[in-house]
């Protein structure tokens, strides 16, 4: 987008707002008064511009404004800023202020669609200083706004939904389509476009594909009430939604084979805030810290939603979904946690998982990590009152669609030195992705049939003519959601991750081992996004890892567990409340107004995240105000739906919510090959492919020849790339190598050492602390000085090995000197028909037994296509095809008319 300022005229001051698509063929234009100093007036002129029409526009309306200001040396307009999206209109105590995003930075690509990350906004205040009344609090308004740091995991797209699944936006494209309700979509006006068309004698009617749109999910959208004033005034196009969370992608190498590993992390924007600020649930079942991570698999040699090969898994985590929270007032690390409120009917509990089912489908399985066992009451309040709650809510529902409830204590686990923790979540893993199942978009996969593996037979999920959906979701909490919760879900997206690769045929069984080059990426996405959420809601990044509950993790690590505690602690107590306040300003929970106190004034937000909590004192039976019934508690319409999701299910009212538009086949808004290569452009490849990757398999694969590049072999740690330190002693003697190998690592902590103290573990567990000892084996490169003299025939062996893995001059080993003999054998007493290759003599002896492969045939429309490209190299053109004359039709359309 470009934002035109016009300069201070008598009375009629606008804003021009030009928005282009990406080739700059069609452009729009919104017109904003800035005679108004506390109304929004915005004008959406409807018509869509070409290139040369809105140079003419923007032409007249410079050469008016001179005339108007009688000055013949200064232009009547000028650029204010360039942007490349419009995050929302906000309003204080004075005017309106326009929020726009000014750089940006790719992060992922699906399916030929860009997601990108905010790096930086401006904020432009909108009323003239001449008709613009001041406030004295307006400037401590706009200061906590920007607290709102949107250039910190903000992510948009253009044309990709990504406050909806994959699963939900590719099952639209098999929704059916009604044709009375297409909206008629043309680059200008209908009667322009039917009265001319310079191919119309060549008998190529223009192709029309039908584009669907649907409405964004509220939940996940940060900036929806931001464009609500603006939502029904101006076109569709000009509204662009942003999600806050994490989005990651990388590389999978499988023998050159580009698989894309992709991880979108949505926060919800209900119930939102800080770590102690914001805990349990409201009254509507919103739940603090709900955070949705869809992980994403992808083929990248193939681009198309449409031909690639698609798969997604999606897992929940969030707060307990109760009346609870802790007083933050008595500056205590660990805060008692209290029940607010009783709930007896567990209403806000039914509210909640009723949103799920909408959105899931069943079953719902909750994975509850809190402690069990403590010698004071901390955690265990919340078990004791979440599964009288579930067990409430499971007998009005059908046997089949209950909800699961697993409650595993993981601290305590953790501190046994019998148990490993990663084998037991394995099994709770295996478990919960063979109920849900995962998403895939291609139905023709055999793997499955000529790698049978028992365990594909029992996956659930629902089976459909396009291939296979997700029905149901996990649920992780813990009482942060942060630390044992990011294990946890790494252990269950690394089963589904296996899955998902068996499904595509990229391996041969639905089972990934740890220490494979595909692992380490995955286990590196899921620190960086268990970080990411960390820090939004806790302040720190992750205290304990997955390396923690392996117990491998460096002696270092200890120091580095200390210090995220206490900055989390810090940020707790110091800064939470400022970014709370941010928050609820952001997201228009608070609207400034005159009549009532300010934000910084108010005791406490509970009434703002509770807006029916007047409701719930005024009526006498509280439940009603949201339920129908204490036994019927879900939405009308989900049980007849279930398993499958009542979101997605092509019913009348979820139709409403679908646009349909009638495009032009090589229309921008459906054609991905246009929009991303930009074919009719001189582009480069920095342009074109500037995903910033987070990591690629490349970084882990071993540097060394003569090992197994495939990413599934598990490695020892000294074969890695990217994992072996290399520290030097200056010595004469001798240099020592330390590498962090987990032979090399400390041994397992012990209870003291590993109890999870950042996610309000019972400070009374801890009797002692123990030291931690490293140990370390070194490894010699060079011998004393006397024996450091080493012959040629040593270095010509060391450069051997170096460049083909293996010592040339020593002789071959038995077995494969027998391997050798075998072959040679083969070669020289069968006849060359054996051979399922047609062999070709190459010696004109008959004598001689060495033979060459045949040249393979060449069909005969590649011989066409290269004979086509040879003879344009000699300036002899052939006649074009259709579908390169329908191209260059569009091609002339877009530039010249």
């Amino acid at each position: 987008f470009i934002v035109l300022v016009r300069k201070v005229l008598h009375e009629k001051e606008k804003y021009f707002l030009v928005g282009s698509n990406h080739a700059q063929t069609k452009h729009r234009v919104l017109k904003i008064d800035r005679t108004e100093p506390k109304d929004l007036a915005i004008i959406d002129d409807k018509h869509v511009y070409n290139q040369q029409e809105m140079r003419e526009l923007l032409g007249r309306l410079d050469l008016g404004n001179r005339t108007k200001m009688g000055q013949k040396g200064s232009s009547g307009l000028s650029r204010a800023v360039s942007a490349y999206g419009i995050v929302g209109f906000v309003r204080f105590l004075e005017g309106y202020y326009l929020v726009l995003i000014t750089k940006r930075r790719k992060m992922a690509d699906i399916g030929g669609h860009s997601i990108y990350k905010i790096e930086d906004t401006n904020m432009i205040y909108i009323p003239n200083d001449s008709v613009r009344v001041t406030h004295p609090d307006e400037a401590r308004y706009v200061r906590i706004f920007q607290n709102v740091d949107l250039s910190s995991n903000f992510y948009f797209s253009y044309s990709y939904d990504l406050s909806h699944s994959l699963q939900y936006n590719l099952t639209l494209l098999h929704s059916p389509c009604d044709p009375g309700t297409v909206e008629e979509v043309h680059t200008r006006s209908s009667r322009q476009q039917d009265s001319f068309d310079i191919f119309e004698d060549e008998g190529l009617p223009t192709q029309v594909f039908h584009g669907l749109q649907s409405e964004p999910y509220a939940k996940y959208v940060w900036n929806g009430k931001l464009l609500e004033r603006v939502k029904d005034t101006v076109h569709p196009d000009w509204l662009m939604y942003i999600i806050h969370g994490f989005c990651g992608q990388s590389k999978l190498l499988i023998y050159g084979r580009p698989v894309h590993v992709t991880l979108i992390a949505r926060r919800s924007s209900k119930f939102a805030g800080t770590r102690f600020l914001k805990r349990g649930a409201n009254c509507e079942g919103d739940v603090a810290n709900e955070v949705e991570t869809e992980q994403i698999i992808h083929d990248a040699s193939v681009m198309s939603f449409t031909a690639g090969s698609y798969s997604s898994y999606v897992q929940v985590r969030g707060s307990v979904p109760l009346y609870w929270s802790q007083d933050i007032s008595t500056m205590m690390p660990k805060p008692p946690i209290r029940l607010d409120q009783a709930d007896p009917y567990a209403h806000v509990a039914a509210l909640h998982f009723d949103q799920m089912l909408q959105r899931f489908g069943s079953p719902i399985i909750i994975l509850n990590l809190v402690k069990k066992r403590e010698k004071r009451k901390h955690e265990k309040i919340l078990s004791e009152e979440l599964f009288p709650a579930v067990i409430n809510l499971n007998q009005f529902l059908p046997p089949e669609h209950c909800i699961d409830y697993i409650a595993w204590d993981m601290a305590r686990y953790t501190k046994s030195k019998l148990y490993n923790v990663l084998d037991r979540l394995s099994m709770i893993a295996e478990n919960v992705v063979k109920r849900t199942g995962f998403f895939i978009n291609r139905s023709d996969f055999f793997c499955h049939t000529l790698r049978p593996d028992e365990r594909w037979g029992d996956l659930g999920g629902s089976l459909t003519s396009s291939g296979r959906v997700q029905t149901g979701v996990l649920r992780t909490n813990c009482v942060d959601c942060l630390d044992r919760t990011n294990t946890a879900q790494f252990m269950v997206g690394k089963c589904a991750l296996a899955y998902q690769l068996y499904a595509l045929g990229m391996i041969d069984k639905p089972k990934l081992q740890f220490d494979t080059d595909c692992v380490r990426l995955f286990e590196e996405l899921y620190e960086d996004h268990g970080d990411t959420l960390s820090l939004q809601y806790g302040g720190s990044q992750l205290v304990h890892r997955v390396k923690t509950y392996r117990k491998i993790a460096p002696w270092t690590q200890h120091s580095k567990d200390i210090m995220q505690t206490l900055s989390r602690y810090y940020s707790n107590a110091f800064s939470d409340a400022d970014r709370q306040d941010a928050i609820n300003l952001f997201l228009q929970v608070y609207q400034p107004s005159e009549s009532k106190p300010h934000l910084w004034e108010l005791p406490t937000d509970f009434y703002l995240h509770q807006r029916n909590s007047m409701a719930c004192v005024l009526t006498p039976n509280p439940c009603c105000v949201f339920l129908s019934s204490y036994t019927y508690w879900w939405s009308e319409g989900i049980l007849s739906y279930l398993p499958l999701p009542y979101d997605e299910v092509p019913c009348e009212e979820n139709m409403k919510k679908v646009g349909v538009r009638r495009v032009n086949r090589y229309d921008e808004s459906i054609d991905t090959y246009t929009e991303f290569f930009k074919p009719y452009e001189l582009t480069s490849f920095d342009d074109t492919f500037c995903i910033a990757m987070t990591n690629s398999a490349r970084e882990l694969m071993p540097k060394t020849v003569g090992v197994d590049p495939s990413p599934f072999t598990v490695r020892k740690p000294e074969e890695t790339g990217k994992s072996a330190v290399i520290g030097a002693k200056s010595s004469k003697e001798e240099t020592v190598v330390q590498r962090k190998t987990a032979a090399s690592a400390p041994p397992p902590p012990s209870e003291e050492q590993i109890s999870s103290s950042s996610e309000d573990d019972s400070e009374d567990d801890r009797d002692d602390d123990g030291s931690v000892s490293q140990r370390s084996t070194p490894v010699k490169l060079l011998t004393e000085s006397g024996e450091s003299v080493r012959t040629q025939e040593d270095f010509l062996q060391q450069s051997m090995r170096e460049t083909y893995g293996l010592n040339l001059a020593a002789l071959p080993a038995e077995e494969d000197m027998l391997i050798y003999e075998s072959f040679a054998f083969v070669l020289f007493f069968t006849s060359p028909s054996y051979f399922s290759l047609s062999s070709v003599p190459v010696s004109c002896f008959t004598t001689d037994s060495i033979y060459e492969v045949s040249s393979p045939q060449v069909d005969r429309d590649n011989r066409e296509v290269f004979e086509g490209h040879v003879l344009t190299g000699l300036g002899q053109v052939r006649s074009l095809c259709r579908e390169d004359i329908l191209m260059y039709r569009e091609y002339i359309k877009n530039r010249y008319m």
